[in-house]
């Protein structure tokens, strides 16, 4: 197996560090409006894990799609997406079945990642005027 790239690490780092901003701030407003409880709490680290460890595997995906032929690359990623989309169907399915977790609480930490990948670009903005 080949070692996982240093981009990969650090944008997943980044993607993390975003969700467990975010799970925080929707842990505060579960908690606000009094609807916190420990299904919640359940929810969002079964939802924010899943959702982190898609990007990571999403980034693998894409590190050994490189060098590949444009027909195996472009399979590889197709393959990857269906497995990965299932599979977050099927952590959403447990958040659905099992009484003890919000389903809710698990659903929403799927579109964290992607509000993660929208804000990047301001940091990297802020990066190249610093530099």
């Amino acid at each position: 197996m080949k070692k996982v790239d240093k981009t990969v690490m650090q944008e997943t780092i980044f993607v993390f560090a975003f969700i467990l901003i975010f799970s925080v701030l929707m842990e505060a407003v579960y908690l606000i409006l009094g609807k916190w409880d420990l299904s919640i709490l359940w929810g969002n680290l079964l939802g924010a894990f899943a959702a982190g460890g898609n990007f990571f595997l999403l980034g693998l995906t894409v590190q050994s799609a490189l060098g590949k032929d444009e027909k195996e690359a472009k399979n590889r990623m197709k393959l990857s997406q269906m497995l990965r989309l299932l599979l977050l169907f099927v952590v959403a399915l447990i958040g659905y079945l099992v009484p003890a977790i919000e389903i809710v609480a698990v659903v929403i930490p799927f579109i964290f990642p992607r509000i993660a990948v929208a804000l990047r670009y301001f940091f990297i903005k802020k990066k190249e005027g610093k530099s």
